[in-house]
Parts: C-alpha cells; structure tokens; sequence
C-alpha cells in the first residue's frame, strides 16, 4: 500500500525526508506541490480548489487506493480530497483539521498574507533575507535546523506568491470546505501536537468528530512534528496504518 506524504506552507516535499526514513515500507512518495520549490505549471493558478483539484490528479494516476498524509496545507487539501474522493485512499492522516470547523480563525501569518499590500510587503522582506536568516524564524517555531535550511533555501518569487494568491482565495475555506468534511467512509487519523501555535485544539477535535476521524496527541510537538520528532512522527502513522 504506497505510502502518499504531502507538505504545506512554505515547504517542499523534503519536509517528509527525515520521517520517512523511519518507515518500515520503501513504498512512499512525497509529493511536490505546484510553485513549492518547483515551477508554476502553465495556466495554473495557485488556490485552494486548484491545488485540492492537483492532488485527486495525483491520486488517480496512482495504483489503487493509497494511506495519504497530509501536513499544514498539504492536510487541507487532503481534507478536501476525501470529503469529494475518498474511494482514493485506504486512509487518512491530517494534522489540518480545524479548517474545517464552523469557527475556524486563520493565524496572524495568514492573515497578513490575505491582505493586500502588507502580504507582498512581507514576501518582499523574506526574499531580501538570507536563507540562513530565514531559517531562523523556522527554528524558533520548532523546525529542526536541517529541515529549516532545506526548506528556507527553497523560498523564492515562485512560492512567495503561490502562498499569497492560495491564502486569498481562502479566507472562508471553513464556509466552503467544513459542509463537506463528515462522516468520511475511510479510516481517518486527527493529529493535534499541543504546541502547535498554528493551530486551533478545539477546532481541530470538532472536526475530527463530525468526520469520523481518531484523534492522536503528540504532547510536546510544535506544527512541524514531522521533524522535530520524525521517528516518533512515524511511529504513530504506523500504528494508525497496522490497525487498519
């Protein structure tokens, strides 16, 4: 059963190296999304249904149903993808959840990022800033060093404003996508690390319930768990994965 790992904002698809390496199964891929660390396909414009579009794409072109995980955005879009495809994973694993609940309320980031002028101003500043420098804001809000230069090297243009134009169209992605997220027919897994300043706990085990999902705490794990703890981060999917 192959494995599918997919990474949110700003990341790439290197979020999941460390994680998968403590997989017991070769059979998994990381996907990359369209603008992160890669180019733009041509007429592709960067928003929530775009990407949610890309990623059952993604799935069906592969061979038979897949366990899919999803992270930050990554588990937005994987939310979406089961809430109108779920005949294409055997599971699913998000940490995103909270997007769709009736209350959700974007972060501080996002919502700097949604509004015109102060979003390209902020884009404008992260590409004037070293990458090293860049890395540093990764690390305070718990990205191991690695993974936060991995990733802060592969911010450019093409990211910045794929982050800009996927959070504007967003603003409501409760409104849009929460009707959709219940009762899932396939296994789903919540993961809710206590220290994740992104996210909203309460939010995030509403939604959990009305899709029918389990829910998983990873005490004194941040937003990026997957790698501040990649083994224990794999641990947990392969207890979920063996228990299907």
């Amino acid at each position: 059963m192959t494995k599918v790992f997919v990474h949110g904002v700003p990341e790439t698809e290197r979020l999941w190296d460390e994680l998968r390496s403590h997989l017991s199964t070769t059979d998994s891929v990381a996907l990359s999304l369209p603008g992160f660390g890669n180019p733009l396909p041509a007429g592709f414009e960067p928003t929530m249904d775009n990407y949610a579009a890309w990623l059952i794409e993604q799935l069906e072109g592969m061979d038979g149903p897949v366990d899919l995980v999803g992270h930050d955005w990554g588990g937005g879009f994987a939310l979406r993808l089961v809430s109108l495809r779920p005949d294409l994973v055997r599971s699913w694993v998000i940490d995103a959840a909270g997007l769709a609940d009736v209350d959700f309320e974007w972060h501080d980031f996002a919502k700097i990022w949604q509004t015109p002028g102060q979003g390209e101003e902020f884009m404008d500043a992260q590409i004037a800033t070293s990458p090293e420098d860049r890395a540093v804001l990764y690390t305070s809000l718990g990205m191991s060093s690695d993974a936060a230069l991995n990733i802060a090297r592969a911010f450019d243009r093409t990211m910045a404003d794929s982050i800009l134009a996927l959070y504007r169209s967003a603003t409501k992605v409760h409104e849009e996508w929460g009707p959709a997220f219940e009762n899932i027919p396939k296994p789903g897994l919540v993961i809710i690390p206590s220290d994740d300043v992104f996210l909203n706990e309460t939010s995030a085990r509403r939604s959990a319930e009305r899709a029918g999902a389990r829910v998983v705490d990873l005490p004194g794990q941040g937003h990026w768990w997957a790698v501040s703890d990649p083994k224990g981060g794999a641990a947990v999917l392969e207890e979920f994965w063996a228990s299907l």
